[in-house]
């Protein structure tokens, strides 16, 4: 299997004396803001080790048909007829495509599943199945065993303990609840319909989740709401873990010759779409964070999917990033808008929603031929200014005044001096990033893994646990729920190695920003200087056609060329040709002010800014017991911003302020804990 499941995570139980869900540990909330916050778990590090040749669409159907196997080629999977079901299962039944031709195969990864007896796995169980060779996939997990024992018997004891809201025995905690999840127009017939209950002593809506074909249960969805200062926030928690949560909620309502659905990020929304036009809708289990591979044979029947996941840009780019698995020549977007909200808060305010679903735009064209259609696009960039800016750094705010933010699609270059702290000041950088839910995936081919995620652990709690072992648990819990995966190369790998598994990380896990660290290490030192060169410039072209065919952004931490001590970095000091540069559209260069008793004063400066052309220099204080570079300085001379044409950072007057963008910084004490032994012969 590629995807290595664990089940000792601490369950969710219900704590009626303090009236909240909370880990059974009693482990604070995340702090991590935007609504709704949703509680994740997920696999291990090792989920990412992907098989050393990746199945391709084109071999699973050579397979298939050298072992005799009919199929059908669906959208995003394949369909044959199931060995996991037994014939005389199939004879009992009506026979059509929906019954005989049960098995589905995903086309990217070749994990199949079987509709009926509900058997999954990955390819490699497929074929040891079909060859014969042990019990296969038989052994795997079956869907249809539900939860586990203690899942389960948590999950009876919840749903038995909700009641319908329309039976709540309180009038006014009736309307309260209604009042706030939003459901004042939502009615009764409704809620009856998709089976929604209300639990009392947590003040939350229950979502159950039903087994296909059947009425077992086997999980739940608790949604809470918690008061802010600008408003509410939903907090969702999933009975099992999130990581085995495939909940499509309104899938039981779903018929057979359905051929349209709306996708929505949240339950509610799928109420009001529901009553308000009729048509098909279903929830995604994890809203825009992600759309896990194992629904996709839930979708196949569908001939058009309308994606309406939200009203602001992140829920726009995630509805075009799940499109592509769904095969856009059948999805259309919801285009998020003042007079287009979501659908819950457009029933509320009196909008038509199917006026709103008929001016869905198809996620697909073959080619642009005009202004005409690219103009919607535009506009929603310039009335949405700041989010298409991107997601803004809570730790670093001088970044967020040159970079503006963090986007998709782009390929950032970063280097430094040798022991300058690049690797530290890289993992913070995309801590912060992942904190905010940007699902990273992390590539370090110069450190292993286990101490990268201490560094890691370490500035996420923003204190030395060594010293604090009785914390560790409570911060490590919290830290596995971000969406924070690792690869498990070391050293030098072959440039294809690192694209398949990236590009399975952002098909299976929705990832959106990578990690390279560094290019030197992973490209190896075997060939000679002129061979060297062409090869790296081969692989950044590489990174930069993922980046910009995947709305994934890289960023990829190159060493600098060896230079004086008393000079600064400049763009032209990154190893190689330029073409580094010239691909990258953001540059990103660690200086480091040697000094005779030490080290010396450090600052990032920006040196390159396609977005906009903002650049400039701020200075970095280094924490040594947090391993942060984001504690603000003293120094009132907190940035200094400088627009050129050609990039790079003009020199300063000699005007008496010379060096005044990094003299007020404090000195950095102490060595960077990611610096390797070793270095490569480049350095």
């Amino acid at each position: 299997m590629w995807l290595l499941l664990r089940r000792a995570y601490p369950l969710r139980i219900l704590l009626p004396l303090r009236g909240e869900w909370m880990g059974r540990r009693g482990l604070p909330r995340s702090l991590a803001p935007g609504p709704p916050r949703r509680r994740y778990r997920k696999e291990a590090l090792p989920a990412l080790e992907v098989p050393v040749s990746p199945v391709t669409t084109t071999e699973i159907r050579q397979y298939l048909r050298a072992h005799g196997i009919p199929f059908q080629d669906g959208h995003s999977c394949l369909r044959a007829p199931s060995p996991f079901v037994a014939p005389s299962d199939i004879k009992n039944q009506k026979k059509d495509a929906t019954t005989s031709f049960c098995l589905f195969i995903d086309k990217t990864t070749g994990h199949f599943l079987c509709m009926t007896s509900l058997a999954e796995g990955s390819w490699e169980d497929l074929q040891a199945s079909v060859e014969g060779r042990g019990d296969g996939a038989k052994e795997g997990i079956l869907l249809g065993e539900g939860p586990e024992a203690e899942d389960r018997e948590e999950v009876l004891r919840i749903w038995n303990r909700a009641i319908p809201l329309w039976e709540l025995p309180d009038p006014q905690e009736t309307q309260l609840a209604r009042v706030m999840f939003g459901l004042t127009k939502v009615t009764d017939d409704t809620l009856r319909r998709f089976n929604v209950r209300y639990l009392r002593s947590t003040r939350s809506l229950v979502f159950p989740w039903f087994t296909p074909g059947s009425s077992g249960l086997r999980g739940l969805k608790l949604l809470g709401v918690e008061g802010q200062e600008n408003g509410v926030q939903y907090v969702e928690t999933t009975i099992p873990r999130p990581g085995v949560y495939h909940n499509l909620f309104g899938l039981p309502l779903i018929g057979r010759r359905d051929t349209e659905v709306v996708l929505t990020s949240r339950e509610l929304d799928s109420l009001a779409l529901s009553q308000s036009t009729g048509l098909p809708t279903l929830s995604l289990p994890r809203g825009t964070v992600c759309l896990p591979p194992a629904l996709l044979p839930y979708l196949e029947q569908f001939r058009r999917i309308v994606f309406w996941l939200g009203d602001d840009l992140r829920s726009w780019e995630a509805a075009k990033l799940f499109a592509r698995k769904l095969n856009p020549k059948r999805c259309s977007l919801v285009r998020p808008g003042n007079q287009q909200p979501r659908p819950l808060e457009a029933l509320n305010q009196g909008l038509s929603l199917p006026r709103i679903l008929r001016t869905a735009l198809p996620a697909w064209h073959k080619s642009i031929v005009s202004f005409r259609q690219l103009r919607e696009e535009v506009l929603g960039e310039l009335s949405n200014v700041d989010q298409a800016a991107g997601v803004r750094w809570s730790r670093f705010p001088d970044l967020n005044r040159l970079l503006k933010g963090h986007r998709k699609g782009e390929l950032t270059v970063f280097t430094g001096p040798t022991g300058s702290g690049k690797t530290t000041f890289i993992s913070e950088y995309a801590l912060d990033l992942c904190t905010q839910g940007v699902n990273t995936l992390w590539g370090s081919f110069e450190i292993s893994n286990v101490r990268l995620a201490r560094v890691m652990l370490t500035q996420f709690a923003v204190t030395r646990l060594e010293e604090q072992l009785d914390k560790y648990e409570e911060w490590a819990d919290r830290f596995e729920d971000l969406p924070l995966y690792f690869m498990t190369f070391h050293g030098q790998q072959s440039i294809r190695s690192v694209i398949d598994t990236m590009q399975h990380a952002v098909y299976v896990y929705d990832v959106c920003h990578v990690v390279i660290d560094n290019l030197q290490f992973m490209m190896g030192h075997e060939q000679l200087s002129t061979d060297r060169i062409a090869a790296q410039d081969y692989i950044v072209g590489a990174f930069r056609k993922f980046a910009t065919d995947n709305s994934c952004h890289v960023t990829l931490v190159i060493h600098p060329r060896k230079e004086d001590d008393d000079k600064e970095l400049q763009t032209a000091s990154i190893f190689g040709s330029a073409k580094a540069s010239q691909e990258a559209d953001n540059v990103l260069i660690l200086q480091d002010r040697k000094l005779v008793t030490g080290p010396g004063k450090r600052y990032l400066q920006v040196s390159k800014n396609r977005f906009d052309g903002d650049v400039g220099v701020f200075p970095l204080e280094f924490n040594k017991s947090s391993l942060t570079f984001s504690i603000p300085p003293k120094s009132k001379a907190r940035l200094k911003k400088i627009k050129d044409d050609n990039g790079l950072v003009a020199k300063k007057s000699s005007s008496g302020k010379k060096g005044s963008a990094h003299q007020n910084s404090e000195t950095c004490i102490g060595q960077d804990p990611c610096q390797p032994d070793t270095s490569p012969s480049s350095r």
